[in-house]
């Protein structure tokens, strides 16, 4: 009986120190990139879908004077708009900036990728110069499974592989929400979308 034990013990051990060198795959813990918790989920390149939203996608009314298709995205609510024809409304959770890093403006889709592959830019990189300077799209990638890039910018609405960030303030800017929301939002948008940001 205390042999068996210590085996569990012993793989239960052996299996946390393999999720925490993943999470520090590069020598820098992903967390600290673009805010967030202590779990990435999702799939690899072809998994189009991870963990659901802890903010569950619903169709709501929405009275504006925005032509359906467009993105309006209300920072304080911490949820994104994509406007349906009568008066309604498909509405996400989403994370947004922390203090500093929020913005407001209109942009539009300028390009949409499927597991996209991530550059930090040099103001992050003055910020963290211990980030790589690339990273390859896939599962560790803190731009998740699709990436819709707004405008000239150096923001996007990105998937993320941390639900449990869905609803708060930890980004560098940019809007992330659940690998599945973001799937499902870049199969409903074309490059061209308008995108409302408001605060």
């Amino acid at each position: 009986m205390t042999r068996a034990f210590a085996l569990l013990f012993a793989a239960v051990t052996l299996l946390a120190g393999i999720g925490h060198a993943r999470a520090q795959g590069f020598g820098f813990d992903m967390r600290d990139i673009m805010g967030g918790g202590p779990n990435f989920r999702g799939g690899g390149p072809n998994f189009s879908v991870g963990a659901s939203s802890p903010i569950p996608r619903q169709t709501v009314s929405l009275a504006s004077n925005y032509a359906p298709g467009t993105i309006l995205i209300n920072t304080a609510e911490r949820r994104l708009y994509l406007v349906l024809a009568n008066g309604q409304a498909l509405r996400y959770g989403i994370g947004v900036g922390r203090d500093g890093f929020r913005w407001a403006g209109t942009h539009r889709i300028s390009a949409k990728k499927q597991w996209p592959r991530w550059t930090p830019p040099s103001q992050m990189l003055a910020r963290r110069p211990d980030l790589p300077r690339h990273m390859a799209g896939g599962i560790d990638n803190p731009l998740g499974a699709r990436a819709m890039y707004l405008g000239s910018t150096l923001y996007r609405i990105h998937g993320s592989n941390e639900p449990e960030t869905i609803g708060q303030a930890v980004s560098s800017g940019c809007f992330r929400m659940t690998n599945e929301d973001v799937t499902d939002l870049y199969s409903r948008v074309s490059i061209g979308t308008p995108v409302v940001v408001k605060n």
